[in-house]
């Protein structure tokens, strides 16, 4: 991003991140959407401050269970053209695992659990359904794939193997717990966090910290509490409603580049993630805008 005058160190699919000083990086949210590991040519607008704001807010209410990167939102270091979407956070060491954690059956632990009644090794009872709550919440690992690849389930065993037992004892271990927090304050709200996943990362002196994004309608399947039914599509608040418009009504192929969103698609995701953001948080979007101009 040309108007930010800082060392670019890396890209996603949706953030730009930025070198500070040999502590610190900027962590910028654009308005790109994923989905089936494209990025998609059409933005949603404000998503990028909308994302910043919900992590924010979680970084806060997650504090108590386990440290974050976070260090401010509107440091003097933030470039004025990237405020309300940014993030100065702390430099890490990034853990190289998507840490999963998983409530309710569906996406690809749904597929995976029709082949053998388990996800990522974990066993689980017969008769689940699409949109099913599970006994309790699971910990399903899966690789960090490079940019335009896919993440791969893996057991918990494999993780084990890869970076030690006491690493991915605790890796598991603070996934659980902060998923059942941010669960218990969702479904406080009305919103079911089906599954999320969080990043990790390690200070100098080896503590985890909790990095990236946190429960976003990026990172989470949020459904709406009030229509959840089992054994079928659960409505959401997430980019599922983008993917179910690229393998419904835009007859894409799941090959070629997906196509261009139209304004009514684009209008929709972005007043799902609004609603998102409001629901959780209890405050308005508006305010948080207000806040950077």
């Amino acid at each position: 991003m040309s108007e930010i005058d800082l060392k670019h160190v890396a890209s996603g699919k949706v953030r730009d991140i930025y070198e500070v000083d040999d502590e610190h990086l900027l962590f910028v949210t654009s308005d790109r959407i994923s989905a089936y590991d494209y990025v998609l040519s059409t933005p949603i607008p404000d998503k990028g401050a909308i994302l910043t704001a919900l992590s924010t807010w979680w970084f806060e209410q997650l504090a108590d269970v386990v440290p974050n990167h976070l260090v401010s939102v509107d440091d003097d270091r933030i470039p004025t053209s990237a405020r309300g979407r940014s993030m100065l956070v702390r430099r890490l060491s990034m853990v190289p695992v998507e840490c999963v954690a998983r409530g309710y059956l569906t996406g690809s632990g749904l597929k995976e659990y029709a082949q053998g009644r388990a996800v990522c090794g974990v066993p689980l009872p017969d008769g689940l359904v699409d949109g099913s709550e599970l006994p309790h919440p699971i910990f399903t690992p899966a690789t960090k794939a490079e940019l335009g690849d896919h993440d791969e389930n893996v057991s918990y065993e494999q993780v084990a193997a890869s970076h030690g037992e006491q690493l991915a004892s605790r890796l598991r271990e603070l996934t659980l717990a902060v998923y059942s927090r941010g669960r218990d304050i969702a479904r406080r709200n009305g919103i079911i966090v089906a599954d999320t996943k969080f990043e990790f990362g390690r200070t100098p002196d080896g503590a985890l910290v909790l990095a990236d994004e946190v429960l976003t309608p990026d990172s989470s399947r949020f459904w709406p509490a009030d229509q959840w039914q089992p054994g079928r599509a659960q409505a959401s608040y997430d980019k599922q409603f983008v993917r179910d418009w690229l393998t419904g009504p835009s007859g894409w192929d799941q090959e070629s580049e997906p196509p261009a969103l139209p304004d009514d698609v684009v209008a929709a995701t972005r007043a799902k993630y609004v609603e998102a953001y409001e629901r959780i948080t209890g405050l308005r979007f508006d305010d948080w805008l207000a806040r950077f101009r």
